[in-house]
């Protein structure tokens, strides 16, 4: 999309747009520790992102197929794009991000995660000439920061941390990174949620051929975990991707990837609230330096 075009979106639209990024972050945030729920009762990031994928495509399906079948309709030349999207981008993110949260800590990973920002700005700048604004910059540095003191990284021994899990979390940045981008070059030409359906389509065939098929599908899982799986597939991935998706049709890419950075602070948000582990000082002024930065994009 042209700069122009941002440019000339009415506020009440931006506005709309920053909003329905955030959704996305605090659905993410909550979907992650259940996420670690199902990992503490042994399931593995195999199944879970087979899972995951599987029921969202699924009901995604069945949902545009009730309520407009117009959306199911794609040009068989954009196939290729699709798959890049689904494969590349939602799945891989989808896959890295759970995989570096099964080897190192959550905080560890959510920081890792969220350096995706930092690739979207580099990409819009070399490959796309746009130039980052002071603002941009400020608020790219500031939530990177905030982040940082967010997710407590200052009491983490980071270079003791296993290197798979690392690695994992900086392979979820840059797939963070591809589906924001790869998502706003889709929306030019199908509704948000058509982008969706596809990418989670080839997400799907991916993790059922890299992953025997259906087999995560097919396993025994007690209901309350089945509760946790449904959760994960449809407010942890079809609402949170449809948003993000929604807030990218609003705001650019890169103001997009930034306001995702809310994600760290609704998680310790959650934990304060149900686990009680309270923020300390220095991880609200983390949070508060997001927030203002994010509000400074503006």
């Amino acid at each position: 999309m042209s700069l122009q075009f941002f440019k000339n979106l009415k506020p009440s639209m931006q506005k709309l747009g920053f909003l329905y990024v955030s959704l996305a972050a605090v659905l993410w945030a909550t979907a992650g520790t259940a996420a670690k729920y199902l990992f503490n009762c042994g399931m593995t990031p195999y199944q879970l992102i087979q899972l995951r994928v599987t029921l969202a495509f699924c009901g995604l399906l069945l949902w545009l197929s009730w309520r407009n079948r117009q959306l199911l309709k794609i040009d068989a030349r954009d196939l290729l794009y699709f798959g890049l999207l689904g494969v590349l981008g939602i799945g891989a993110a989808q896959f890295f991000y759970l995989f570096a949260i099964s080897k190192i800590k959550v905080a560890a990973a959510i920081l890792l995660h969220y350096t995706g920002p930092v690739f979207v700005a580099f990409y819009a700048a070399i490959f796309r000439k746009q130039k980052p604004t002071s603002r941009n910059l400020a608020a790219l540095v500031g939530t990177m920061v905030g982040c940082f003191l967010v997710v407590g990284a200052y009491n983490l021994d980071l270079l003791s941390l296993n290197r798979s899990g690392i690695v994992g979390g900086l392979l979820a940045a840059m797939a963070f990174a591809t589906y924001t981008l790869l998502s706003e070059y889709g929306m030019r030409k199908y509704n948000p949620w058509t982008v969706l359906l596809y990418g989670l389509m080839f997400a799907n065939l991916a993790w059922n051929v890299l992953h025997s098929p259906l087999q995560a599908v097919l396993q025994f899982y007690a209901p309350v975990e089945w509760i946790w799986i449904a959760f994960i597939a449809v407010c942890g991935t079809v609402l949170p991707f449809g948003f993000y998706f929604e807030g990218i049709k609003r705001i650019r890419s890169t103001h997009a990837s930034i306001t995702a950075t809310l994600e760290p602070i609704t998680a310790g948000v959650i934990s304060a609230l149900f686990l009680g582990e309270l923020l300390s000082p220095m991880q609200t002024l983390g949070g508060m330096l997001v927030i203002a930065s994010i509000i400074g994009l503006r």
